[in-house]
C-alpha cells in the first residue's frame, strides 16, 4: 500500500489549479516573456521553424452563401503551419521558453503526452534543434500522425484510448513514468505549460485582430488543452471587448459550461485533438462567452464540405468549429465579422473521414444504393457464427498457442471474468513480440494485446461488415446479453465460451462471435445471388 500511495503522491496532475492571476483589466506586470516577431516572407528563412505562424485569413464566401449568412465568415487557416496544425505554435514556444530558462540543454530528451498534433509540432522543432523526442499518444489517433512523427525521428509509445487521464496506463501517466526512467528527460507538458496559451496570446490573436483591421465581432475556437481558446480569448477581450468568444467542445468531453451541457451517453468520439475528460490547468473558461457541443457526424460532414466547397484541406476538428460558427454567427448582421479557427490538416486523416467507406461504415453518410446487393440488409447473425473461445488477460502465451492449435484459430478475443472485451490476441502479433524479445512464453497475453480490432453488432448489416473486412482480416461480433461458462482448458488457463444475442451497441457489449473473410465467403457461396 505504501508504494501505491507514494506513486499517487508523486504523480503530477494535468488539472491542478492554475497559478495565473490574469483577469480582464489587470494592471499587474506579466511574468511571461512576450514577443511577436514580424516575419519578412520576401526573404529566405533560416529554418522551417521560422515559417510557423502568420497564417492566412480567408473569406468563406461559398459557405456564407450556402448557409444564407448575413455576416462575413473568415477561416484562420492554422493547418498551413509548418507541421500542419495550430499546435506548431506552442511546440516551438514551449521549447524556446525551456531553452531560455535552462530547463533543457543539448542532448536532452523531450517527452510529451499528446493526441498527435502537439507531438508533431514538438517533433518538428526537436528535429531541427537536435533533441531526442518521445511521443506518448492514445491508440485512437490516426496512423498518419504516427507515420509523420516517425518520419520526424520521434519515438512512439501507444496507450489505450479507453484509459482515463488518472489511470496508470493513460498517456499522461505513462509519459511521466518514462521521464523517471530516461536520463535528462523533460516533459514540457502542454496541459500546464504557460507557453501554450501565451503563444496564442502573442501571435494567433494579434494576427487575427490585425487581419480584421482591429474590428471583430465573433471568434469561434475549439477546446482541447484549452491553450488556443484561452490565449486568443484573453487578447480578444483586451483589444476587442465587444467581440464574442465561442468555445467548441464535443459530446463525450467535459470542458463546456454550464456543466449540464456535458451530460451525455456518448463516451467515445472519433474527432481527434479536441475535448478532454478533465479540465486542463491552462484552460481559462472565463474568457468564453458561450459554449457549443458537437457530435462526430456533423463535424465530419462539415469538414468534407470545407474541402469540397472552399478548398480548405483541413481536419475533423476544423469541421466541428465551422459547424458551430455557421450556427453561432446567424445572430450577426451584415458587415459584422466572424473568425473560425481551422486547427489542423486533412493529411492526418487520409484513411479516416476523407474516405467515403469510412464515413458510411459509421453511419455518418448514407449508403449508395445504386449497386445494392441482395445481402446488404441482412443482419450479421445470418452467418450463423459458432460461439468463440476467449481467453482471460492472465492467460499465458504458451497456453494460448495451445488453444489456437487445438481450436484451429489464429486469433482469440481476450475478455475479463465478467466477459468485457479488452482486446484480441492474434498469432501474428504474438509471434512478432516473441521474436523481438518483447515477451516470452511465460508472459500473460495481456502483454501482447491487439486493441485496434474492429467491432460490429450482431444486428448490424452484412454491408457494414463487408466494408470492415475490406481492410481488416477479422471483426468481433458483439451483443448486449451475456451467458458464459468458464471451463478449465489446462492448468495454465481458462477459456470462456460465450453465447447470447442483442444489438452489440454500447460500452458494455460482449462477444457473440468472431467473423473472418472466409466466413463471409462461405456464406455467399452457400447462398447464391437472389
Amino acid at each position: 500500500m505504501g508504494s501505491i500511495a507514494q506513486a499517487e503522491e508523486s504523480w503530477i496532475r494535468p488539472d491542478r489549479a492554475p497559478k495565473c492571476t490574469w483577469h480582464l483589466g489587470t494592471k499587474e506586470k506579466s511574468p511571461h516573456v512576450h514577443y511577436n516577431a514580424v516575419k519578412d516572407r520576401s526573404k529566405p528563412f533560416d529554418s522551417i521553424l521560422d515559417a510557423i505562424g502568420d497564417t492566412p485569413l480567408v473569406r468563406m464566401s461559398r459557405i456564407e452563401e450556402a448557409e444564407g449568412l448575413n455576416c462575413e465568415l473568415y477561416a484562420k487557416c492554422e493547418y498551413l503551419n509548418s507541421g500542419g496544425s495550430v499546435k506548431d505554435r506552442i511546440g516551438l514556444r514551449m521549447i524556446e521558453d525551456a531553452e531560455r530558462e535552462g530547463r533543457i540543454k543539448p542532448g536532452y530528451t523531450l517527452i510529451e503526452p499528446t493526441s498527435g498534433n502537439t507531438g508533431i509540432g514538438l517533433a518538428l522543432a526537436a528535429a531541427v534543434k537536435g533533441y531526442r523526442c518521445v511521443i506518448v499518444l492514445p491508440e485512437k489517433m490516426s496512423s498518419e500522425k504516427v507515420n509523420v512523427l516517425m518520419g520526424l525521428g520521434a519515438e512512439i509509445v501507444r496507450t489505450p484510448t479507453s484509459a482515463s487521464f488518472e489511470m496508470p496506463e493513460s498517456h499522461i501517466r505513462v509519459a511521466q513514468k518514462l521521464q523517471k526512467e530516461i536520463k535528462n528527460a523533460v516533459i514540457l507538458d502542454q496541459y500546464t505549460n504557460a507557453g501554450n496559451p501565451v503563444a496564442h496570446y502573442d501571435t494567433t490573436a494579434e494576427e487575427i485582430i490585425a487581419q480584421c483591421g482591429g474590428d471583430l465581432d465573433m471568434v469561434v475556437v475549439g477546446a482541447g488543452t484549452g491553450g488556443t481558446v484561452c490565449g486568443i480569448g484573453r487578447k480578444i477581450k483586451e483589444k476587442c471587448p465587444n467581440c464574442k468568444v465561442v468555445g467548441v467542445d464535443p459530446y463525450g468531453s467535459i470542458l463546456a459550461q454550464p456543466e449540464e451541457m456535458n451530460k451525455s451517453d456518448i463516451k467515445f468520439y472519433e474527432v481527434e485533438g479536441t475535448g478532454y475528460d478533465f479540465i486542463p490547468t491552462v484552460l481559462d473558461r472565463s474568457v468564453v462567452d458561450q459554449w457549443y457541443k458537437t457530435v462526430d457526424k456533423e463535424s465530419f460532414i462539415m469538414a468534407r464540405r470545407l474541402i469540397r466547397e472552399e478548398g480548405f484541406l483541413c481536419g475533423g476538428s476544423s469541421g466541428a468549429n465551422a459547424h458551430v460558427a455557421v450556427q453561432a454567427c446567424k445572430q450577426l448582421k451584415a458587415g459584422q465579422k466572424c473568425v473560425v479557427i481551422l486547427p489542423d490538416s486533412v493529411r492526418n486523416y487520409m484513411t479516416k473521414f476523407l474516405k467515403e467507406d469510412w464515413m458510411i461504415e459509421r453511419n455518418f453518410l448514407p449508403e449508395n444504393d445504386k449497386d445494392k446487393k441482395w445481402w446488404w440488409d441482412l443482419p450479421v447473425s445470418s452467418l450463423n457464427l459458432k460461439p468463440p473461445v476467449s481467453v482471460l488477460p492472465s492467460t499465458k502465451c504458451r497456453a494460448t498457442l495451445d488453444i489456437m492449435e487445438k481450436q484451429g484459430f489464429d486469433q482469440l478475443p481476450v475478455v475479463t471474468e465478467k466477459g468485457k472485451i479488452v482486446g484480441t490476441v492474434t498469432m501474428g502479433n504474438m509471434m512478432g513480440n516473441l521474436s523481438s524479445g518483447k515477451i516470452d512464453m511465460s508472459d500473460s497475453v495481456e502483454k501482447t494485446l491487439y486493441r485496434g480490432f474492429k467491432r460490429i453488432g450482431v444486428n448490424d448489416s452484412l454491408k457494414k461488415l463487408s466494408r470492415m473486412l475490406a481492410s481488416d482480416h477479422f471483426a468481433i461480433v458483439t451483443h448486449n446479453i451475456l451467458q458464459c461458462d468458464i471451463a478449465d482448458v489446462n492448468s495454465d488457463t481458462k477459456a470462456l465460451r460465450v453465447n447470447g444475442d442483442g444489438s452489440g451497441e454500447g460500452n458494455d457489449a460482449h462477444i457473440y462471435g468472431i467473423v473472418t473473410s472466409i466466413d463471409f465467403c462461405h456464406f455467399l457461396a452457400k447462398n447464391p445471388s437472389q
